[in-house]
C-alpha cells in the first residue's frame, strides 16, 4: 500500500460483461486529498469510479479502503464503509422534492453534514426546498446530489463529471464547495474534463489512457505539463 493512502488501488481490472475496460489501474488517494482523473472519452475514468463502489462492473485485482480489501464485497457493504458516490446522471429522486432527496440517504458515517449547512454551502437549494427533482435545472440538480453525499456522512467522495454542462456560475459554486470541503478534511476523487476547474481544486491529476494511468502530474507541476496534456487530451 501506498504511504498514508486513504485509498490503494493495484492492478484493477474490470469488465462490462465481455469488454474489458481497465487494464491494470494503480492509483492511491492520502486523506483529505483531492485527485482528478483525467483522460479522454471512454479511457475508463467512470469505470474506475464505478469498480471502486463495485456497480455495474466484474472487477478483478485490489481495492483497498484503510486496508480493508474491497473486491468482493458487495456495493451496499462498500457504502458503508464512508464512501459516496455521485455519478454523472447525478441519481437523484425526480418524483421527490429537494427536501425529501436531502432526508432520505441513510446515514454511513459517524458525521452527517446537517441540511442547514448544505443549504449555507448551496444557497439555491434553500428556495427550491419544496420542488420535485426533475423541476431543477442542472447545476440545481448537481448541488442537490453533493448535498445528498454529504448527507450520508461519507467522507470518501467520488465525483463523475460534476461541472459537465454546466453555467460557469454554477461551475464556480460547485469548485467554492469542494474547495471547503477539502479544507473540512474531506477526500476527493473525481473525474473531470474542465481542465481549468480540476486544475484549481487538486493535488494530484493522474492520466488515463486504454483502462491504465499512463502518467502522474502534480499540482504544482500542472502548468509546466500543458503541452503535454494536451497531446495527452487531444486538446
Amino acid at each position: 500500500m501506498s504511504e498514508a493512502a486513504l485509498l490503494d488501488i493495484a492492478d484493477l481490472n474490470a469488465w462490462y460483461s465481455e469488454s474489458h475496460i481497465l487494464h491494470g489501474m494503480d492509483l492511491h488517494v492520502r486523506e483529505g486529498e483531492v485527485v482528478s482523473l483525467l483522460g479522454r472519452n471512454g479511457v475508463g475514468k467512470t469505470t474506475t469510479l464505478r469498480a471502486i463502489v463495485g456497480m455495474l462492473v466484474r472487477r478483478g485485482g485490489s481495492v483497498r479502503l484503510r486496508g480493508t480489501e474491497l473486491v468482493g464485497l458487495p456495493s451496499y457493504r462498500i457504502a458503508r464503509l464512508g464512501i459516496g458516490f455521485c455519478p454523472e446522471d447525478r441519481g437523484i429522486f425526480a418524483g421527490l422534492s429537494v427536501e425529501e432527496n436531502l432526508l432520505l440517504p441513510p446515514v454511513v458515517g459517524a458525521d452527517p453534514m446537517p441540511v442547514d449547512e448544505i443549504h449555507r454551502m448551496f444557497p439555491n437549494l434553500i428556495d427550491r426546498r419544496h420542488a420535485r427533482g426533475d423541476k431543477l435545472s442542472g447545476g440545481e440538480q448537481q448541488m442537490l446530489a453533493i448535498g445528498r453525499l454529504l448527507r450520508t456522512g461519507a467522507r470518501l467522495l467520488l465525483l463523475d463529471e460534476p461541472t459537465e454542462g454546466l453555467a460557469p456560475v454554477v461551475v464556480e459554486r460547485i469548485g467554492k464547495a469542494l474547495a471547503e470541503l477539502k479544507r473540512s478534511r474531506y477526500t476527493i476523487l473525481l473525474v473531470e474534463q474542465n481542465l481549468r476547474f480540476a486544475a484549481a481544486i487538486a493535488d494530484r491529476h493522474y492520466i488515463v489512457e486504454h483502462g491504465r494511468v499512463i502518467d502522474e502530474i502534480a499540482a504544482g507541476e500542472f502548468a509546466a505539463a500543458r503541452h503535454k496534456l494536451n497531446t495527452y487530451l487531444g486538446v
